[in-house]
């Protein structure tokens, strides 16, 4: 895939990335917590949840984004 110079990618970044494993994490062990019945865990599993998409956006600000200054692109092939 050919990206123009405005195109933000397909989030292949280190922030995005992080997002993406915390929040899968969260969800896997809040599903865990939730087979065992274990309310208080579940709802820090939650919160855990909600905190991912705060740590991509920290790290988007500080330059681990798309088109972040820390960014470098691997080639696709």
């Amino acid at each position: 895939m050919n990206y123009g110079p405005n195109d933000p990618g397909e989030g292949h970044s280190p922030a995005a990335w992080t997002a993406v494993i915390i929040m899968l994490v969260a969800f896997a062990a809040g599903t865990v917590f939730f087979v065992f019945d274990m309310p208080v865990a579940v709802i820090v599993s939650i919160v855990v949840l909600a905190i991912g998409p705060v740590v991509g956006a920290i790290m988007a600000r500080a330059g681990y984004g798309v088109n972040g200054p820390k960014y470098t692109p691997k080639a696709h092939n």
